[in-house]
């Protein structure tokens, strides 16, 4: 019997969520013994290394860099790929690439689309929130299989389509040979880690507002990331006199050195799709403080996972990182053990198995 054979559609390999957890299902799926060629737009990011020597990369010519309309063109230079060569199936990998989806789903292949972001969103207001729903309708009117990233997008994703055609996938934030957590380091200067692109969404200055507030003026403060919000965050925390007790390392390509050494992990966002950092954070072991933000907060109800606070509320998130630095550091084994389902080989496996049954 021939291989599998899977396709899949990226813009481009920017170091994004989405297309991290496209480029490492890829390489999964193909040391399965799957074949996947990657279709990009063009090979512009970091991410492109990480699909390995087993995947096939096509780009298209002439390149679809991203703009204005460049999603359409992108879709109409994958149909026309496709229309070229045989694929058992379709991986839309996040709500960005939907416009490919409507575009591929006529083609006769299986297309999968995956939700990578929220669906329903407080902040859009009613007539935005309709206008979104109709257009994601439109979009995946004829696709196959929507992987969800937990039962509360599913759901949400049913009722949208009008149709029961959702499946949930866990996200596949670590990989199988994941480092075991460590014991969280005591110390008399605990360090609160927080991460993320520096951007306003991502709540940065309101965490930062709610670490000025803390009784415990000796814990230390770490926001991994940049961005544009960078400058106005560092200014924000000269202004409130804390400067000399958060740090602001910039990028970094592994986060992990940075959960080991930290007491508390905080996602202090306005919104988030199904954040891969949280996950990290509980697999090395670290509690976490996080904005009712994601249905991945659900993640937190385990014992001593951490803590859900309002959105918006500054002082909710100081009282909570208080009371979690206040108990006794959680069984860093067990907050791990709770994530184990988000390991790439599952994860990839699942994909597999849910391919296979579209097919039939």
């Amino acid at each position: 019997m021939a291989a599998l054979s899977i396709f899949i559609v990226l813009h481009d390999f920017a170091l994004g969520g989405t297309e991290r957890v496209a480029v490492r299902l890829a390489e999964a799926w193909a040391k399965r013994g799957v074949k996947v060629t990657i279709f990009a737009g063009s090979d512009a990011g970091p991410l492109r290394g990480l699909a390995g020597d087993r995947v096939d990369v096509a780009l298209a010519d002439p390149p679809i860099p991203r703009r204005r309309g460049s999603r359409r063109r992108l879709a109409h230079a994958a149909r026309a790929f496709v229309a070229l060569r045989r694929f058992d199936g379709v991986f839309i990998p996040g709500n960005f690439h939907w416009p490919v989806a409507a575009a591929l789903a006529g083609s006769g292949i299986p297309v999968v689309a995956q939700v990578s972001a929220a669906l329903d969103k407080p902040q859009r207001g009613r007539v935005r929130q309709w206008a979104f729903e109709r257009r994601m309708r439109y979009l995946l009117r004829h696709v196959q299989a929507v992987v969800a990233l937990s039962d509360v997008a599913r759901d949400q994703a049913d009722r949208i389509l009008r149709r029961r055609v959702a499946t949930t996938i866990a996200l596949p934030a670590l990989t199988d040979d994941i480092a075991s957590p460590i014991p969280i380091p005591e110390t008399q200067s605990p360090a609160i880690l927080a991460a993320g692109r520096l951007v306003p969404e991502k709540g940065f200055a309101r965490l930062i507002a709610a670490f000025a507030a803390l009784p415990e003026k000796s814990a230390r403060l770490v926001i991994v990331g940049d961005g544009p919000e960078a400058h106005a965050l560092r200014r924000q925390a000269e202004t409130l006199g804390i400067a000399d007790r958060i740090a602001f390392p910039g990028y970094v390509a592994d986060i992990r050195p940075w959960l080991d050494i930290a007491r508390l992990f905080v996602l202090p966002s306005d919104f988030e799709g199904y954040p891969a950092v949280m996950v990290e954070a509980l697999a090395a072991g670290r509690p976490v403080v996080a904005t009712d933000c994601t249905p991945a907060t659900r993640l937190l109800d385990a014992p001593g996972a951490g803590k859900v606070v309002p959105l918006g509320d500054t002082i909710a998130l100081a009282q909570a990182i208080t009371q979690m630095l206040s108990q006794s550091p959680p069984d860093a084994a067990q907050l791990a053990a709770s994530v184990a389902h988000h390991r790439i080989g599952a994860v990839a496996k699942a994909y597999l198995d849910l391919f296979a049954a579209v097919r039939a």
